[in-house]
């Protein structure tokens, strides 16, 4: 069973080929009457299109015997050329192949205009479960997967999914790797994922890149290509059921948090921004966080990778910080205007009905 595009592929070569016999024999035919004739080029091209189409004028000059026998099989020629050309474009219109084509490109200029947009590379178990996430997010996102099936399965759902290898820098810059904010690399083999890290971080050296693994081996590998972050569904799934068999009630709240199932408390990150943020310079205790907004900043990722969990209300807030915060949609929507508001961070909650 042929895809989509293995259809539209077909269809795009067979035209060319009708195209080319067409022209083959209308220079065929024009060419004749100039060098036997003797006609101007006018002349042997008006009759060559009278002849092909069938149009029914008479000759414009008279023909001498081999001449009318190359006319009759210029007839013959261009009935099957006609007849060919003609069955083409009416499975073109039949099928939408055309408006395939403007789909095509609509598809195109759409992935050119992205900008800060994420790339999924692979649209397997784990891709359509990220994809699901991404599009309940409202992240602008593009897929690239080497099966035509997946990636027809892709544009089915209304997902930008783009027939390529992941791996290859030339599919990369194909969706605008140089203007992403991050790659996520949930290809099948830890290879391609190590491949498809390396690729984007050296083409977009700032661009964030979270890669799935499947063995522990790979993991380290992929943090040494340059990965900001490895997830293994096997280890990550185990821990995650040992904890909700452990601390169910405890896994219970966090997961409503991260699936969004729980609508009270969402988690949200706010990078401080000297130029924006009046809070630079000041305590926690000082900026009265949590008085203004309600909010509760959980923790603070400084800008050399330290980890400040919990802090306290003299820990500083230094330019470059990530804070790590939880609060109801308002109370976050009103923490952003308080940081700022912070230009390069957009918050992704739901909206108030």
């Amino acid at each position: 069973m042929y895809t989509w595009e293995e259809k539209y592929k077909r269809f795009q070569k067979e035209l060319k080929i009708g195209i080319s016999m067409l022209a083959s024999v209308l220079i065929l035919g024009t060419i004749w009457y100039k060098l036997e004739e003797h006609w101007s080029w006018l002349d042997a091209a008006y009759m060559t299109i009278i002849t092909l189409f069938t149009v029914g004028f008479g000759e414009v000059y008279p023909l001498d015997k081999k001449s009318r026998l190359f006319t009759i099989i210029l007839i013959v020629a261009g009935a099957i050329v006609v007849g060919y050309m003609a069955n083409r474009f009416t499975e073109g219109l039949i099928q939408g192949y055309f408006q395939e084509n403007n789909r095509i490109k609509q598809e195109k200029k759409l992935i050119d205009s992205l900008e800060n947009h994420y790339i999924l590379c692979g649209y397997g178990r784990t891709g359509r479960q990220i994809a699901i996430e991404f599009q309940e997010e409202g992240i602008p996102f593009v897929i690239i997967d080497i099966d035509p099936e997946q990636v027809e399965i892709a544009k089915q759902t209304g997902y930008i999914a783009v027939n390529g290898d992941a791996t290859l820098d030339e599919s990369l810059l194909g969706v605008k790797i140089d203007k992403a904010l991050c790659l996520v690399a949930a290809l099948r083999s830890d290879a391609d994922n190590l491949y498809t890290i390396l690729s984007a971080k050296t083409l977009n050296p700032k661009i964030r890149g979270v890669a799935r693994v499947s063995t522990e081996e790979a993991i380290q590998k992929l943090q040494r290509a340059g990965a900001d972050a490895v997830i293994s569904p096997y280890i990550t799934g185990g821990k995650r059921l040992a904890a909700a068999a452990l601390r169910p009630q405890v896994m219970d709240f966090v997961d409503g948090i991260l699936s969004g199932t729980q609508r009270s408390f969402y988690l949200e990150e706010f990078t401080i921004d000297a130029t924006n943020c009046p809070c630079v310079g000041q305590t926690l205790r000082e900026a009265r966080l949590r008085s203004q907004s309600g909010a509760l900043v959980l923790a603070i990722r400084r800008q050399n990778g330290e980890l400040i969990a919990g802090p306290m209300g003299d820990t500083l807030i230094i330019e470059g910080d990530l804070l790590i915060c939880m609060g109801t949609a308002e109370q976050l929507r009103l923490l952003n205007q308080i940081l700022g508001p912070i230009s390069n961070n957009s918050l992704r909650l739901p909206r108030f009905h």
